[in-house]
């Protein structure tokens, strides 16, 4: 049954294909995350360690979050990770275990081209789908970005 909230069925549908691509982000960057959480070694291990598991801990919310919007829309999501890499706009490196400082400046580059591409998604959700709803949960999204990407240049820096 479409939901009959004042968006377009249209406009619905762009909004979830346009939420199930964010979601595809999400998951690829968790489990990126989650990743170089197992095999961080060296020097802060367990400081590192402790991070990137709080920053998959936030992610997998946000993952949640972004499902359950799709479904307020009337769209079904997507759950396999042959769909979430093919629609991910973040890179994978298989069987590529890298040191740490690369884990980090890996991470603080995907949580940057995410907050990139999230401030086009906030225009397309509010402006073309006439969306605010989606619109005002990838702000929040952006924002819990910017904040990860603060904490990595920091460690970077």
């Amino acid at each position: 049954m479409t939901p009959k909230i004042g968006i377009t069925e249209d406009h619905l549908k762009a909004a979830n294909a346009l939420l199930s691509v964010v979601l595809s982000d999400e998951m690829t960057l968790y489990v990126k995350t989650r990743k170089f959480h197992w095999n961080v070694t060296g020097q802060s291990f367990m400081e590192l360690h402790k991070l990137l598991e709080a920053q998959y801990v936030e992610i997998e919310v946000i993952i949640d979050e972004v499902a359950e919007r799709i479904g307020k829309l009337g769209g079904k999501t997507i759950g396999t990770m042959n769909e979430f890499s093919s629609l991910s706009r973040i890179v994978e490196h298989p069987n590529q275990y890298p040191v740490q400082k690369t884990m980090l400046t890996e991470l603080l580059s995907d949580h940057e081209i995410l907050i990139a591409e999230l401030r086009k998604d906030i225009d397309i959700s509010a402006n073309d789908n006439h969306d605010a709803g989606t619109a005002d949960l990838l702000t929040g999204i952006l924002q819990q970005h910017e904040t990860n990407a603060w904490i990595l240049r920091r460690y970077l820096s």
